[in-house]
């Protein structure tokens, strides 16, 4: 659920319900201008922090990005070095989101990625050749045929997290496999190779990301719930810390906001990682291509100094009419 449904904090559930729509001048020159965003080194979060960092800046704001590790970002949030994350994935991050929130120093504004997921994934001639379950994996000729390997990313992710604990249970008879264990383009490098050679190959994949939409691959059913309660449903959930929340609640607002599809996520992470172009240039694309979502995003919002939001950032960024 969203900020704006249901209570966080005493003080700023009640400063939400008590506040107009469109905050004083005054109380708005008290918010905090600057706006500091962790951004892992991942493509996904890169290009949405750049989008909603455009639209603050639009409204008067000052917004500040640092690439860190989600381990470190959960340390720094607790420590108040930083303001606003954008990429709290659930459950592959859930021991780090839970030991953090239970100190009472964050806020979860909720999920902004609508379809995300993960799991194994296998190039489509795979799974038209049986492999739809990862029950199947402990089968020993699909093992043999897959060289008992997954692939994945870094070490110390929450996705390395999972696939270690799988092999150390034998969960899906995955006891005795390899990992392979690199980073985001050491693991897609692997699976293009593969998949040039229709080789078979099972990785750690994820949605929202341009893999779904450059490569035909097929999800396996988690029947375990080994990835997570759903098979592996996500949700992508936006933190902020609660000094922040209580002192800017307008640029709160505008974050509590945002949301976007997996299909939309997918195509600026293919803007960005794929096609190599400057992450600030993706996320204005998108912006000037869904003028009625960008609108969304700013409902009741203002500029820092109290005017009008939208039109503010429409002017700012040259956005068509909705």
């Amino acid at each position: 659920m969203k900020l704006l449904d249901r209570p966080v904090t005493l003080a700023l559930a009640g400063a939400l319900l008590a506040a107009p729509l469109a905050w004083s001048s005054a109380a708005l020159a008290e918010e905090p201008a600057q706006v500091r965003f962790s951004v892992p080194a991942w493509p996904g979060v890169t290009v949405k922090t750049a989008l909603a960092a455009q639209l603050l800046d639009a409204l008067g704001y000052e917004s500040r990005q640092q690439e860190l590790g989600s381990t470190i970002t959960y340390e720094a949030l607790t420590q108040r070095e930083l303001d606003v994350f954008l990429a709290a994935w659930l459950p592959a991050q859930q021991s780090m989101f839970d030991a953090t929130m239970e100190k009472g120093l964050i806020v979860d504004l909720g999920n902004n990625v609508e379809g995300a997921r993960l799991g194994f994934a296998v190039p489509s001639y795979v799974y038209d050749a049986g492999v739809t379950s990862a029950e199947d994996l402990a089968d020993e000729e699909i093992a043999e045929k897959l060289g008992r390997t997954v692939y994945s990313i870094e070490v110390g992710s929450g996705m390395s997290d999972t696939l270690n604990e799988a092999v150390e249970n034998d969960t899906y008879g995955l006891g005795d496999w390899d990992l392979s264990e690199t980073s985001t383009p050491g693991m897609l490098s692997a699976v293009d190779a593969a998949i040039n050679r229709e080789e078979w190959i099972v990785f750690a994949g994820w949605t929202p990301h341009w893999m779904n939409i450059e490569y035909d691959v097929e999800y396996l059913t988690d029947t375990q719930d080994m990835w997570g309660p759903g098979g592996g449903r996500s949700d992508v959930r936006t933190l902020v810390t609660s000094d922040f929340a209580e002192a800017a609640p307008n640029a709160t607002r505008l974050l509590d906001q945002l949301s976007f599809t997996a299909e939309d996520q997918s195509e600026m992470i293919r803007g960005f990682s794929y096609e190599e172009r400057e992450p600030k240039a993706v996320a204005l694309d998108w912006i000037r291509a869904n003028p009625g979502k960008v609108q969304a995003f700013v409902e009741g919002v203002t500029t820092r100094d109290g005017e009008p939001g939208w039109p503010a950032v429409q002017q700012a960024l040259e956005i068509p009419d909705a």
